[in-house]
């Protein structure tokens, strides 16, 4: 009888074992393992070579901590069912098992070594600066809204890049920042006054925008059009809900027409209907600041009048 059950407890370990590689295999043979799951929580909607990195690292790591799981819940099982409790008499004591300990000291540290080495490419990979990127674009964060300056060039060596031509966002008015697909951007942020914080969704990723000398500089390469709500992540203040922009992507070529018509006068509005653009934001809408009441007095007396 013992006989028997020794030579089916192998089989139906080998039987586990095939069955876990199988789903395995399954759940890594499709192109995106993340569209079948909702990207296992990270957004699946980046518009630019480096979101998609992230987001493929993402998926890695998530497939990794998902394999070393079943490894892990599958030992305690085993563990659990093979050396439960028979009768009143204690199992074999053993003080240690060297194969064992030697599995669960390596294998960790081998885990995250991989991880490391892979974090850092990507991470290594998405903070990377070119020398001579196609588009500059100065952010200058204000309480409470956004400028967005067209350079001609980076800010390097001591040479501030000269503005081009500008877009400065009102009350009334969000301001649209027109990028165009195809092209190495740099943005470079700085702040008037306080730390706010540059973000568009789709970007994957956020930068904080600082005041003084301090410039954050990262580059994206936008790889499909399209208008994008970007907005202020940092709380800065009492309209810090209201600090909206737009992100407009566009081809190359329109791009340079919006430019141009920039730098020959027009207004952004006027230059984005001559490329037949939306003249105004699509993806947001001014707030009412109710800037001239007080929301704390009653009978909507006039803010500063006194009692």
């Amino acid at each position: 009888m013992s006989a028997k059950r020794s030579k089916a407890r192998p089989t139906a370990v080998r039987l586990a074992a095939l069955g876990v590689t199988g789903a395995l295999l399954v759940l890594l043979s499709g192109c995106d393992v993340g569209s079948h799951v909702d990207g296992f929580g990270w957004p699946q909607n980046g518009i630019t070579e480096q979101s998609k990195r992230m987001y493929d690292l993402w998926i890695g790591s998530v497939v990794a901590a998902l394999i070393v799981g079943v490894f892990v819940w599958g030992l305690i099982f085993w563990c659990v069912i093979r050396y439960r409790k028979r009768g009143e008499k204690l199992p074999v004591q053993t003080r240690f098992n060297m194969p064992m300990e030697f599995l669960y000291t390596i294998a960790p540290v081998l885990v995250v070594s991989v991880l490391f080495y892979y974090t850092a490419i990507v991470q290594t990979d998405v903070n990377k600066q070119t020398a001579n990127p196609a588009v500059t674009v100065e952010v200058e964060a204000f309480k409470w809204n956004w400028q967005f300056n067209y350079q001609d060039g980076p800010t390097e060596n001591g040479r501030v890049g000269k503005t081009v031509t500008s877009t400065l966002g009102t009350t009334e008015v969000i301001p649209v920042l027109v990028l165009p697909t195809g092209r190495t951007i740099r943005f470079e942020e700085t702040s008037r006054d306080v730390i706010h914080s540059f973000w568009v969704p789709e970007l994957l990723f956020k930068r904080d925008v600082f005041p003084g000398n301090v410039r954050n500089v990262f580059e994206v390469t936008i790889d499909q059009t399209g208008a994008y709500v970007g907005r202020c992540a940092e709380l800065c203040g009492t309209y810090h809900s209201m600090m909206n922009f737009e992100l407009r992507a566009v081809s190359g070529d329109d791009y340079d027409k919006f430019l141009a018509a920039k730098q020959a006068g027009q207004s952004t509005q006027q230059a984005l209907q001559s490329i037949g653009q939306d003249p105004l934001a699509s993806t947001t809408s001014p707030f009412p600041t109710r800037r001239d009441l007080s929301n704390f007095n009653p009978g909507g007396t006039a803010a500063g009048t006194g009692s």
